[in-house]
């Protein structure tokens, strides 16, 4: 955990906590307090529980830069500010998923972005020896991209358990997300306004360490389907999946 918690920034805006990773460095350097965290952290994969106060967040939004008038909601940038404790459990538990399904190759090879040893300079190097394999070919290589608007949000709770469970993870992992994704709430800060509380149960939650692991494990059977079908056209076609948030 601590391994974990020296990567995080300290300058990182504080959740509804109010508290900031240098406060949570100060206190996980106390070995009582660092023992309870973990404790905590074991518990929730126990009880399969993920308590209310690490559900509720606050979502800053932000004007984008250098726009000419704002009278559209893409002129603006929701970001999704979490309480922090919860954040370095989300950190921790997002750590030993991934090492556990990239161990047992669940992820597919083509998948890149938010997972380790996976960058966006690798997807830049693997988009340049796609072309130049063609080149030495003497063959044009075209691409077709697609961007999936709102994925983090679209997630089906339901696929997104089964999936949990096809890849070989512990059921307590499951059961801990049946309620992980469930009854999260957040308020909207508009410079100093704040508004109640709303029910956000959809989806992953925007800004959580856990999200992309989630996404790519969600996707990660549709990938397997699309190579074998493209294997089929006869026809020299890769996919490159970039997962952000």
């Amino acid at each position: 955990m601590k391994q974990v918690i020296n990567k995080c920034n300290d300058s990182s805006a504080p959740g509804p906590d109010k508290l900031t990773w240098h406060h949570l460095k100060s206190i996980v350097n106390q070995d009582d307090c660092l023992n309870n965290i973990i404790n905590i952290a074991n518990s929730c994969f126990d009880l399969g529980h993920w308590p209310n106060f690490f559900k509720c967040s606050s979502t800053i939004i932000i004007p984008k830069p250098n726009k000419m008038i704002y009278d559209q909601l893409k002129a603006f940038r929701p970001i999704v500010l979490l309480n922090i404790l919860g954040k370095l459990i989300e950190k921790v538990i997002a750590e030993r998923i991934q090492f556990t399904v990239t161990s047992n190759d669940f992820i597919h090879p083509s998948q890149l972005g938010r997972l380790k040893f996976k960058s966006t300079i690798d997807a830049g190097v693997a988009l340049t020896h796609i072309v130049r394999s063609g080149w030495a070919k003497g063959k044009t290589t075209s691409i077709l991209a697609f961007n999936i608007l709102q994925f983090f949000p679209s997630l089906n709770h339901r696929l997104l358990s089964l999936i949990l469970e096809k890849v070989g993870l512990d059921p307590k992992v499951s059961f801990f997300f049946e309620n992980y994704l469930v009854r999260r709430k957040t308020s909207y800060v508009w410079n100093d306004l704040h508004s109640p509380s709303f029910e956000v149960n959809v989806g992953v939650g925007q800004g959580s360490a856990l999200s992309p692991i989630l996404s790519a494990l969600y996707l990660f059977l549709f990938l397997y389907i699309l190579e074998k079908h493209l294997k089929n056209l006869k026809i020299p076609i890769s996919t490159l999946l970039f997962v952000c948030r």
